[in-house]
C-alpha cells in the first residue's frame, strides 16, 4: 500500500534505497500526553493534556484505529479531542481524505492524503503512513500513532480536563490486562492478517489452527467471566472486539478465517454483541467503511473489487 522514504512517497511497500538496499524502517511517533506534560513511559517529549488541542486521524475500516476511536468515545472526549476520518478505500497513493460518506476532511493543513500529515510533522519521515495518529495541533506535530499507547493516554490523561471518571486500565488489573493484550495482539489481531495473506499452504493451515484454537479459549473463558477480566470491560476488551466486529463480514469470507465463525460461538457471540452495545460504541462502528476497505482495497484478494452484500449482522441484544 505504500510508504514514504526520507519523506518521499513510494507506490511499492518494499523500497530500494540508493544503494540497492531494501529500506525496512517503520519508524513510529511514541511521545505521550500526560496531565502535567512530563514524559511518558515512551518518546523523550512529553505533551500537556488541554481541551481543544490535540486531533486524532481515524479510520472507521482500521481495526487499530478503531480502538483509538472507541476510547475517545468511552471516555467522553469528543469536544475535547477533534477528529478526521479518512476514506475507506486506500489504493496506491495511502489513506485520502477523498469526500464520500462518513469522511471527514483534515482541518489542519486541508490535507488531500494522511501523508502531508506525516511529512508535515517530519519532512523526511521513513515509514508506513498508518492510522491512528494523534496530533497536536499547538506544536504542529505528531504525538503518537501507536493505538495501544493512544488508548492508554486517552483512558487517563484527560481527567482532569473535562473526561469521564471510567478507567479501562485500573493498576490493580494491569498485569493481568498487558497478559491478555501479549496475546491478543499477535495470536489474533495480527493472525487474521498473517493468515489472509498467506500464500503457503502449509503455513495457512498451521496458523489458522492457532487462531482457532485462541478463540476456542476465549470461548471457555467467557463461559465463567462476562468479559475477560471480570463484570466490566476493560482495555484488553477492546483491544479484541475490533477484531471479533470485523471476523464474520471480512476476516471469515475473504481472509479465509473460516473454521467458525464468531456467531458460531455461544460466549464470543454474546460478548461480541455486549461490547456493541456498550454505551457509546455503536457510533463507532461503519460496517460500510468496514466492507469498503476490505472489499475494495485490497485488490490481491479480491481482484474485482466487488464487495458483498452479506452476510447479514445482527448485533442488536435480545431480550
Amino acid at each position: 500500500m505504500g510508504r514514504l522514504v526520507n519523506g518521499v512517497w513510494h507506490k511499492e511497500d518494499a523500497v530500494a534505497n540508493d544503494n540497492g538496499e531494501i529500506v525496512t524502517t517503520n519508524w513510529q511517533f511514541r511521545n505521550w500526553v500526560t496531565p502535567d506534560g512530563s514524559a511518558g513511559p515512551t518518546g523523550d517529549s512529553g505533551f500537556k493534556a488541554e481541551p481543544g488541542r490535540y486531533h486524532l486521524y481515524v479510520s472507521y475500516a482500521c481495526p487499530f484505529a478503531s480502538r483509538a476511536l472507541m476510547m475517545r468515545s468511552l471516555k467522553g472526549l469528543q469536544d475535547i479531542i477533534s477528529l478526521s476520518v479518512v476514506n475507506p478505500v486506500m489504493y496506491d497513493q495511502g489513506w485520502s481524505f477523498e469526500a464520500g460518506d462518513g469522511v471527514i476532511p483534515d482541518p489542519v493543513i486541508n490535507a488531500d492524503y494522511l501523508r502531508e500529515i506525516y511529512t508535515f510533522s517530519d519532512p523526511n519521515f521513513t515509514g508506513k503512513v498508518s492510522v491512528p495518529v494523534l496530533f497536536d495541533k499547538k506544536t504542529k506535530q505528531i504525538v503518537n500513532n501507536e493505538s495501544a499507547d493512544i488508548i492508554r493516554m486517552l483512558n487517563s490523561a484527560f481527567d482532569s480536563v473535562g473526561a469521564n471518571d471510567s478507567n479501562y486500565a485500573p493498576k490493580e488489573l494491569l498485569a493481568e490486562i498487558e497478559e491478555w493484550n501479549n496475546i491478543i495482539g499477535p495470536e489474533i489481531n495480527n493472525a487474521v492478517y498473517k493468515i489472509g495473506l498467506a500464500n503457503d499452504q502449509e503455513f495457512y493451515d498451521q496458523e489458522v489452527i492457532h487462531l482457532f484454537d485462541h478463540l476456542d479459549e476465549i470461548e471457555e473463558r467467557l463461559s465463567t467471566s462476562r468479559f475477560l477480566l471480570g463484570k466490566q470491560p476493560t482495555e484488553s476488551d477492546w483491544f479484541l472486539f475490533p477484531t471479533l466486529v470485523r471476523f464474520d463480514v471480512v476476516y471469515f469470507l475473504l481472509f479465509k478465517c473460516n473454521i467458525r465463525r464468531i456467531m458460531d460461538y455461544e460466549n464470543l457471540w454474546r460478548y461480541t454483541r455486549e461490547l456493541y452495545n456498550w454505551p457509546g460504541i455503536q457510533e463507532t462502528v461503519n460496517m460500510k467503511h468496514i466492507k469498503k476497505h476490505y472489499y475494495m482495497s485490497l485488490t490481491s484478494l479480491n481482484p474485482s473489487g466487488i464487495v458483498p452484500k452479506g452476510p447479514e449482522i445482527d448485533l442488536s441484544i435480545k431480550a
